[in-house]
């Protein structure tokens, strides 16, 4: 990826390396609680606001949306002020969308609520189009998917904390989270239960501010980007690398798996003839979802240095069309433990199709990411699960999670392959 960017300064010397993905770990693993705080907040809203599956996940829609918006506007943004401001603005915009989440508890409302987590994706975006390609060019390219891979498993440090977090502040302070399944709230119950989301994102606010004054003070090496020319880039096509091509709806589509899976597993888990559990009690769970997806990453790290990145996605793509197949057409412990063990199988397939898919595009790397970063929007047609769920049910609705394993397998097997490579960056 060197023919794509570079990095300045004292980031030449593997300690640096080694510093500066130390501070973008902590990035990683906060975007990640963050995101995952959603998987505990849209059970609890389900219950405030009387919801249909449709209406709840539409409000992961409106998070996801917030990536096709925000990302051309994070990539100019850093181009005029850098990637170590653009981190900090990053941080201020999640600071600033949590703490509305104050007074949309306070009206309560869930417009307001729409709102407040719309910018703090945003916010999350801007740190997401800055720090993918930051950890892929500290290093060298063959081993760009097993360091994105050790740098996601602390997003999923972060993932896998979250449960517990939202778990105790959200959905155990509240009479929805503690209710037995199928119990009816009363208004007043409801308006208490809507109280209980302000400690968590205040203290969330508190947290973002802090992390944005120590990385606005930490040296962070600078990264430049070589561009090619105008006239040099008109005989360049991005559509000629059939690894970026497959790449992006690979990214879009995984995301449709990865967040249907998590936003409705605690509904899932906790009917009758699953788990029957209570939501609070099912967050439990999700946390050994999350756990899994880390897990997954620190082994996939180890195991890309020795195996083919294609061939590890190809693997992780089959476990998790089995599982999925078990938690559709099974009931009771299997299901619920098939449904948590997906997590250990989707681990590696972001990080790692995100590697492959800007494989060999030289200086097109960056435009290449972009896009990437871009599909990442798929997650807002979780929305799609959320109708299936409602006409067909919520088992069945999640075929539509196995079908995209099918895509991600086919794009181990053939589309990963990079056509028209740059030399310097041959398969």
């Amino acid at each position: 990826m060197s023919a794509g960017a570079t990095l300045d300064g004292q980031a030449s010397s593997p300690a640096s390396y080694k510093s500066a993905l130390s501070l973008l770990a902590s990035l990683f693993f906060i975007w990640g609680f963050i995101t995952v705080i959603n998987n505990t907040l849209l059970p609890h809203l389900r219950s405030v606001f009387e919801l249909s599956y449709t209406q709840t996940t539409l409000i992961e829609s409106v998070w996801f949306i917030a990536y096709f918006v925000a990302s051309i506007p994070s990539a100019r943004l850093i181009e005029r002020v850098g990637y170590k401001k653009a981190m900090v603005v990053g941080l201020c915009i999640m600071a600033v969308g949590a703490l509305g989440m104050i007074p949309a508890a306070r009206l309560p409302s869930y417009v307001v609520t729409l709102v407040a987590l719309f910018v703090i994706a945003c916010g999350i975006t801007l740190l997401q189009v800055a720090a993918n390609p930051y950890v892929a060019v500290v290093g060298p390219p063959a081993t760009a998917s097993s360091r994105l891979n050790l740098v996601q498993a602390f997003n999923s440090l972060g993932t896998m904390f979250a449960p517990l977090f939202g778990g105790y502040l959200i959905l155990g302070r509240s009479t929805s989270g503690t209710a037995e399944a199928g119990q009816v709230l009363t208004q007043a119950e409801r308006l208490a239960d809507a109280q209980a989301v302000q400690l968590p994102y205040l203290i969330v606010a508190a947290v973002l501010v802090l992390l944005a004054v120590i990385i606005a003070r930490y040296p962070l090496p600078a990264m430049t980007s070589r561009r090619v020319s105008k006239d040099e880039r008109g005989s360049h096509s991005l559509w000629r690398h059939r690894n970026l091509v497959f790449g992006i709806p690979a990214i879009f589509i995984y995301l449709i798996a990865e967040i249907g899976v998590a936003n409705l597993f605690i509904n899932f888990v906790s009917q009758p003839h699953i788990g029957n559990l209570t939501h609070e009690s099912a967050s439990h769970y999700l946390f050994l979802l999350w756990g899994g997806m880390m897990v997954g990453r620190f082994v996939g790290s180890v195991l890309m240095r020795s195996v083919s990145a294609e061939r590890v996605l190809g693997g992780a793509a089959i476990g998790a069309f089995v599982v999925m197949l078990l938690a559709t057409f099974t009931t009771g412990p299997t299901a619920m433990w098939a449904l948590i063990a997906v997590g250990l199988f989707h681990s590696v397939m972001f990080p790692t199709i995100f590697t492959l898919g800007i494989r060999g595009l030289g200086p097109l790397t960056e435009e290449g990411a972009g896009l990437l970063i871009m599909a990442i929007a798929g997650g807002a047609l979780v929305v799609v699960q959320g109708w299936l769920a409602d006409i067909y049910g919520l088992q069945m609705s999640f075929l539509l999670t196995v079908a995209c394993e099918l895509y991600i397998l086919f794009y181990a097997a053939w589309g990963a392959k990079a056509t028209n490579a740059f030399p310097d960056q041959q398969p």
